[in-house]
């Protein structure tokens, strides 16, 4: 197999309300980081691009440090052009605040409302606002339906693969160190058993390979 790039997106992001407080997920990063560390481990070349963690990054994997999913969709617009595979497996928020206050917001009696609009959907955006060619693999962290709604995502962000985990279920999914996810393929579904997010990481990388060009 030659040198491939790879583009990885990983961890959460951080839309903010005001100066001290924003709106997160609870993802940990940790499946992102590993499939960075995997690609890399492999002998390729690694973009990781990553919302906060607490996670060391992989040895030898390039790193870019953002906060909102703005920044996320900057950074991939970006960085994509000369990538040959892209796993965009962060939990980047889907809505944001309209208004972000410059002061800190007082306590007050009854209720605050805040008004949402939608981030930027960077999935969605890689074939034909970034016109990426390359392979393509999306994650769907779902409740219910997994392999319809998986699939359903695959069809409509132009992806080669889905990696989907339900994460309605105890001890996998966020925050972590094991999952138990299956492969939405256009023609197949691969189950992986349950392990950690390292092994699952290198499974993955190499299902990503098998469908370059």
């Amino acid at each position: 197999m030659n040198r491939m790039r790879f583009l990885v997106t990983a961890g959460p992001t951080r839309e903010p309300i005001d100066p001290v407080r924003y709106m997160t997920n609870r993802s940990s990063g940790r499946m992102g980081y590993a499939l960075a560390g995997a690609a890399r481990h492999e002998g390729h070349e690694v973009v990781l691009i990553s919302g906060p963690t607490t996670l060391d990054v992989p040895p030898g994997v390039d790193f870019i440090h953002v906060e909102t999913a703005q920044q996320m969709y900057e950074a991939v617009r970006d960085m994509v052009r000369d990538v040959d595979v892209a796993i965009l497996s962060a939990a980047v928020a889907d809505y944001r605040p309209v208004h972000v206050a410059q002061q800190k917001i007082k306590k007050s009696e009854g209720r605050v409302l805040l008004e949402l609009e939608r981030t930027p959907d960077i999935l969605a955006s890689m074939r034909e606002e970034f016109s990426f060619t390359g392979v393509l693999v999306g994650f769907a962290a779902e409740t219910q339906h997994l392999i319809s709604n998986a699939r359903e995502k695959l069809l409509r962000k132009g992806c080669d693969m889905i990696v989907a985990n339900d994460v309605s279920q105890p001890g996998i999914g966020f925050g972590s160190t094991e999952n138990e996810v299956t492969l939405v393929l256009p023609d197949r579904e691969i189950q992986l058993p349950r392990e950690s997010k390292e092994w699952l990481a290198m499974r993955i990388v190499e299902h990503a390979l098998t469908l370059l060009p």
